[in-house]
């Protein structure tokens, strides 16, 4: 039963990142226009790779499902749980710190709940450029945008958020901790496996750390609007 399930995540998971009172898990059950509502029984906040990795570990014995989250601005009810009640809610707004800035290689290396306004605002205050921009930056975190190949405002100078990541931490559904996190801009070696999981959605695994690629601050901006009167 579900509920024995629980008990075995609970007797194995600090109390910290555990939370069951419906008052605690119902902002995480509902999208942002109100058009998906779910149901669930466990809020799940890990603050490291290790508890998530531990997290996955438990669940995949167990036969738990889950149901990742980032900063909750989708709009298609990915992160919304079934309303069975038998999903179990991740939340990863407590990785939320900058683990690294390299003002000489143009990176930055993040956890994945930081938000995409911070890591912009960081980028900004030491002279350098994060291109991604969405509407949603001051709640959206950089593990959902990569989630999702988010592409924004300026996808066509700068690309899709896959062309921004040069390296990735993920937790694998059995608890594997798969690390790609890199500086490198050119490497060759093998496989690209951090692109197969930009743009799953968390299907394949729970991306906890990013490596990501920062440009030159413009020195100048400017602004056109053009009107057509038709198509062609």
């Amino acid at each position: 039963k579900m509920k024995d399930k629980l008990y075995i995540l609970k007797d194995n998971l600090s109390k910290n990142i555990w939370y069951e009172k419906k008052y605690q898990i119902a902002p995480y059950l509902l999208e942002e226009r109100g058009k998906y509502k779910g149901k669930s029984k466990l809020l799940l906040k890990p603050r490291t790779t290790k508890e998530v990795s531990k997290i996955l570990n438990l669940c995949s014995k167990n036969k738990i499902s889950i149901v990742p989250q980032g900063g909750r601005t989708g709009l298609s009810g990915g992160t919304i749980p079934n309303p069975k009640k038998n999903e179990v809610i991740i939340s990863m707004e407590k990785m939320n710190k900058i683990l690294s800035f390299d003002k000489y290689n143009f990176s930055i290396t993040t956890q994945s709940g930081c938000t995409l306004l911070d890591i912009k605002k960081h980028s900004q205050i030491n002279n350098t450029y994060f291109p991604l921009n969405l509407p949603s930056k001051d709640s959206c975190t950089i593990g959902g945008n990569i989630a999702t190949n988010a592409g924004g405002s300026n996808v066509l100078k700068y690309g899709m958020t896959r062309d921004l990541v040069l390296g990735l931490e993920i937790v694998l559904p059995d608890g594997k901790i798969l690390n790609t996190l890199k500086e490198i801009k050119k490497d060759n070696r093998g496989y690209d496996l951090k692109q197969l999981f930009i743009g799953s959605e968390g299907t394949l695994g729970i991306i906890t750390s990013a490596v990501l690629k920062l440009f030159p601050a413009p020195k100048k901006k400017g602004m056109a609007i053009v009107a057509l009167q038709n198509i062609k």
